[in-house]
């Protein structure tokens, strides 16, 4: 016979005793310990549920304020590019005007010039 049959054998012939083992709880030696510690854990996990909602909620909010960021940035660029885009119109304008101006003058400064030299 091998080991393992002669270990069963004496297992299965050996004589029964009937113990009575207490129950163990899962915290605590007692009853109300176990109440108290059931309690603890669930209001622990209240607690990382809620600090997860309030994670969730400002990292909700901080979304928002970058969108918002993000929108009130491209509104400022937009505004920045008419008012440079309405200088230079403005400034080319006044360019021509100018140059207009210039040229008609010297027109007629050459043609008094062109009187006094025929006299």
């Amino acid at each position: 016979m091998t080991n393992f049959a002669v270990v069963a054998r004496l297992i299965t012939r050996a004589p029964r005793a009937r113990a009575s083992i207490p129950t163990r709880l899962v915290h605590g030696s007692t009853r109300n310990e176990a109440s108290v510690c059931d309690k603890a854990t669930e209001a622990q996990q209240k607690v990382a549920k809620k600090a997860d909602e309030g994670a969730q909620t400002i990292s909700d909010a901080a979304g928002n304020l970058k969108d918002k960021a993000k929108n009130t940035a491209e509104e400022a660029w937009d505004k920045v590019k008419d008012t440079t885009e309405k200088i230079k119109d403005t400034v080319t304008g006044k360019t021509e005007e100018t140059k207009e101006s210039i040229k008609a003058t010297a027109k007629t400064v050459e043609r008094s010039m062109n009187t006094k030299n025929l006299k």
